[in-house]
């Protein structure tokens, strides 16, 4: 049988008032003691709030949507969940998590079950870094876009990695290591992520006074054995890159590829940067890989805060870009003999 209030009150020998308002942290002025003995028995008797009626009351279910793409079922972007997951927690909600798979009527069905159930606000998470169009019914409640900046970005807040900061990183990293010929393999796609990580690339080579021949800029799919395949066209050119800068780490595991079926070692012969920091390859691959972090966790606690500040204080729209660390490792040395 379920404990109910008055269970506790009788218990604690006080009314389902005085219960109530101790139980729900309105308890300033009850006494320590009385506090204490309501406190020890809704314990001991396993007594647990009808949030259904709590809700009704402060018209709160205190729980959030997080409704994304993958997120929830790819090992590389899990730490915007746990983020954002960890300051629910410190603030006393629930997340309820939807993966949408990219299917449309899924998305709209899913955000329509969720609203249905009186979420009192929602996160909005992409994959990667690109231009969407949220739900339109999302705009009905506080919602943050996580990982990705909204087609209208005046109408929700908005977190987004610093691309520019972070591929800047990446190829001044290179550059100081006195590389000259830096070769850049990019999505063939083009995202923003792409377009803005090449936009660095071009600007460090131009500021520095490097070789910006167009024979340094080259596509992929974003796979090794695409990486290997553009690779190799670089590497068996007439004058061949020192250092190459790749789009993602899965590209440059096939730049890996390609300098070892080339005779090449890295980093004596070639140096190499990632983006996205994914441990499973950064770290699997021998030497480790320099790499440029992707901030998930961060961005998921960002855009939680952002969510709860739009729900307890009214506050007003928000838009960041999240810094995109280096992560150092072997990858890189200065330019050897090609």
């Amino acid at each position: 049988m379920r404990v109910r209030l008055q269970d506790v009150a009788d218990r604690a020998e006080v009314s389902t008032a005085t219960a109530s308002l101790v139980l729900n942290g309105k308890d300033d002025s009850i006494s320590g003691e009385t506090r204490t003995r309501v406190r020890a028995a809704a314990r001991d008797l396993g007594y647990r709030p009808n949030v259904l009626a709590r809700s009704l009351r402060s018209q709160r279910t205190r729980t959030i949507g997080f409704i994304s793409d993958e997120v929830a079922t790819t090992p590389y972007a899990g730490a915007m969940i746990q983020g954002a997951q960890s300051v629910a927690d410190e603030h006393g909600y629930v997340l309820l998590l939807a993966n949408t798979d990219y299917h449309p009527n899924v998305e709209q069905r899913t955000v329509e079950a969720l609203l249905d159930r009186q979420i009192d606000a929602a996160i909005y998470a992409i994959m990667y870094h690109r231009i969407v169009e949220p739900p339109t019914a999302l705009g009905a409640i506080p919602t943050v876009i996580l990982d990705s900046r909204p087609k209208d970005e005046a109408a929700f807040s908005w977190v987004a990695p610093d691309e520019i900061g972070g591929a800047t990183a990446a190829v001044e990293h290179l550059a100081k290591a006195g590389h000259r010929r830096i070769a850049m393999i990019n999505d063939q796609v083009g995202p923003p992520a792409a377009v803005e990580r090449e936009i660095a690339w071009r600007t460090v080579l131009e500021a520095r006074g490097l070789d910006r021949h167009p024979d340094l800029l080259t596509y992929a799919a974003t796979d090794s054995a695409s990486g290997a395949q553009a690779a190799t066209r670089l590497l068996e050119g007439e004058n061949p890159p020192s250092a190459v800068f790749c789009f993602n780490d899965r590209i440059a595991a096939g730049v890996y590829i390609a300098a070892t079926r080339l005779g090449l070692t890295i980093p004596r012969d070639l140096s190499v940067v990632g983006y996205d920091n994914q441990v499973l390859v950064a770290e699997a691959v021998d030497p480790g890989l320099t790499s440029v972090q992707l901030p998930h966790d961060e961005m998921g606690r960002w855009a939680m805060e952002q969510v709860l500040s739009l729900l307890d204080k009214g506050a007003g729209l928000q838009y960041k870009r999240m810094p995109c660390p280096l992560v150092e490792r072997g990858s890189v040395a200065p330019p050897g003999q090609l």
